[in-house]
């Protein structure tokens, strides 16, 4: 075996290709020859003697970047670049940026990329997402704003209300009367409605003319049903108003009023009994059962200028209005209440912490708990207010004068959740401090990376539509990867049980997973330096320990094609264990090509034969 060890670690096969100059011949034969870490050195000699160019940054970079070494790729691969380089080079360059998470860098570069080279399979993926930064969830994001065509320009529109027959009823100044508030010198205000077709369009919206009068009418709610609505509208239409002594001025309040869906049309209007000449009563929303009542008033027994308030219905019944309190009210001005079919309960308010103006908040009024910032997206620092909810079409809407008027805009929810990732040792389950966490997406992008605290707990979170890695290292310890499950009630718990190292070493081999490579390439992937990197811990702890690495392909392709290839992955990954290192007099690398099938199964072999005939395998040759 001893001999054999000799032997292996001699043999190496040189492929064709020419130096640049007689300068760099040495360090391009190492190269070529998979001694990447040789070649680095001999490479660095040219570049510390004023005798490097673009050539030798190129070939720099490439070797450490065989190696897994990205962030000396990538200093180098930026200087290789200031002159124009092949497509190859872009490519790499752009992968070791994303090593790093430099996403915005690395798609530039891939650009460059695509253009020189456009039919590639890896330039066409990228061109069908070409801005594609992965990243963890925005925890301060929770919704996708856009603007609706309903919108009339330099009109006001908002308190949007999705029926559960599509129909988006809102409250807007569009209408073309020349008859104007007084107080405000802006026309009255009337409710609208526009239909939504199958494929998300809007029809030209049109007033609800059974309800609107010449003086304010809205905003409003709808039943679950879509047969009752309860909508505000000021006094002067009922005659209810006060006159301000000295001045010709009739002073109406807004009040709620309730009109029922017959034959299609909106009749038997009636004023709610708690409606007052002293104080207004507004903004509606039913609860999903019909039983109850929110708006916002600035009723005697309020905390501030106005509050949200409750009353219980039964049928034609209405009870006492009741103050929501302090989980919901401040000293400033809360209005524009929705009530969810979940008891959540969104509102406006200007009298909270938040990003400028009036902000949406929700609380779940089944608890006690403080108030939520519906966070960017949905706030800005303009004014930003009656947001709704619709649960069947799972779609809000809200009005926000953050273009200069107040406009309505859709706000569909971000699917998101928090994953909680626990790290205990297996063999005694206690936590594991800084054992290092890392998010993968299903490109093997790193976009998160932490390590664990004191009890072995880190949590991060992502978005619900990617398929999430959690890999999870540390030193003495086997690395772990897990698949981030299904969440329940917005949250998902990973359990990571890491097996000491000393468990991976047997009489007679140190046992890894895998170590996978790209698709008939031989550089070492990230997975891949995870994995070796147990090898690497192992050999430091085993001083006199030598390894023979021994690389198979599957039987696809011909044999001199996989012996070639298995046998560059097998150098590959003997001078990864090296740039680590370990002497290179305690390794030797073979590829056995598809020569030693684990499985014999060939010309017939499954997905699953293959991939358990594609394996590396490190056999202890001296312990």
């Amino acid at each position: 075996m001893k001999n054999l060890f000799t032997a292996l670690s001699i043999i190496l096969v040189i492929t064709g290709g020419f130096s640049q100059n007689e300068k760099s011949e040495q360090a391009d034969k190492l190269f070529q020859s998979y001694q990447y870490v040789d070649a680095i050195d001999a490479y660095l000699k040219l570049v510390k003697n004023n005798e490097a160019d673009t050539y030798v940054y190129n070939q720099l970079a490439d070797s450490y970047y065989y190696v897994f070494n990205m962030d000396e790729a990538v200093k180098w691969y930026a200087k290789a670049i200031k002159n124009t380089q092949n497509a190859e080079t872009y490519y790499r360059y752009a992968q070791a940026l994303r090593t790093q998470g430099a996403y915005e860098e690395a798609n530039k570069q891939m650009a460059v990329f695509a253009q020189q080279n456009p039919t590639d399979p890896r330039a066409i993926a990228y061109l069908e997402n070409p801005n594609n930064t992965p990243k963890l969830a925005d925890s301060s994001k929770l919704f996708e704003v856009t603007e609706t065509t309903v919108n009339s320009p330099n009109q006001t529109d908002f308190g949007p209300v999705l029926s559960n027959t599509n129909i988006l009823y809102f409250t807007s100044t569009r209408n073309t009367r020349k008859k104007e508030d007084q107080w405000t010198n802006t026309p009255y205000l009337d409710m609208y409605q526009s239909q939504r077709d199958a494929n998300g369009q809007w029809s030209e919206p049109e007033p609800v003319n059974a309800l609107n009068t010449p003086y304010h009418d809205g905003p409003l709610t709808i039943s679950e049903d879509g047969t009752v609505m309860i909508f505000s509208r000021d006094g002067h239409s009922e005659k209810s108003f006060k006159k301000l002594e000295n001045k010709n001025i009739k002073l109406a309040q807004q009040g709620l009023y309730k009109a029922t869906l017959v034959n299609g049309k909106w009749t038997n209007i009636e004023a709610l009994p708690f409606n007052s000449n002293d104080y207004s009563v507004t903004h509606p929303s039913l609860s999903s059962d019909g039983k109850t009542l929110y708006f916002a008033s600035n009723m005697p027994g309020g905390l501030g200028d106005t509050d949200i308030w409750k009353v219980s219905i039964n049928g034609n019944n209405y009870g006492e209005p009741i103050n929501l309190g302090k989980q919901v009210n401040t000293a400033g001005k809360e209005g524009f209440p929705f009530i969810s079919n979940n008891h959540i309960l969104y509102f406006a308010s200007s009298g909270r912490a938040g990003y400028g103006g009036l902000d949406v908040f929700k609380t779940d009024l089944n608890t006690t708990e403080k108030a939520v910032n519906l966070g960017t997206g949905i706030n800005t620092e303009k004014d930003d207010f009656s947001f709704s909810f619709n649960t069947k079409y799972h779609v809000g809407f809200l009005a926000s004068n953050r273009s200069g008027v107040d406009n309505i805009y859709m706000a569909t929810p971000i699917c998101q959740f928090k994953t909680i990732v626990m790290v205990t040792d297996a063999t005694t389950n206690q936590p594991i401090k800084g054992a290092v966490v890392s998010v993968l997406d299903r490109q093997q992008n790193t976009i998160a990376k932490q390590k664990t605290k004191a009890k072995g707990e880190i949590d991060f979170d992502v978005t619900c539509n990617p398929d999430y890695i959690i890999n999870v290292a540390k030193a003495k310890y086997n690395t772990a990867s897990v698949q981030v499950g299904t969440p329940e009630n917005n949250k998902t718990v990973v359990q990571v049980a890491l097996m000491p190292i000393s468990t991976l070493i047997t009489d007679t081999e140190v046992k890894l997973n895998n170590i996978f490579f790209e698709f008939d390439k031989s550089n070492i992937t990230q997975q891949g330096a995870l994995e070796l990197n147990k090898l690497v811990a192992v050999m430091k702890d085993y001083p006199d320990m030598q390894i023979l690495i021994r690389s198979h392909t599957d039987s696809k392709g011909n044999a001199d094609y996989n012996l070639k290839l298995s046998d560059r992955r097998a150098q590959a990954t003997m001078q990864y264990v090296i740039s680590k290192g370990i002497n290179k007099d305690r390794l030797a690398a073979v590829g056995l090509g598809s020569s030693e099938p684990k499985v014999n199964c060939a010309p017939n072999c499954t997905d699953v034969e293959d991939a358990q005939n594609r394996r590396s395998e490190f056999l202890i040759v001296k312990k």
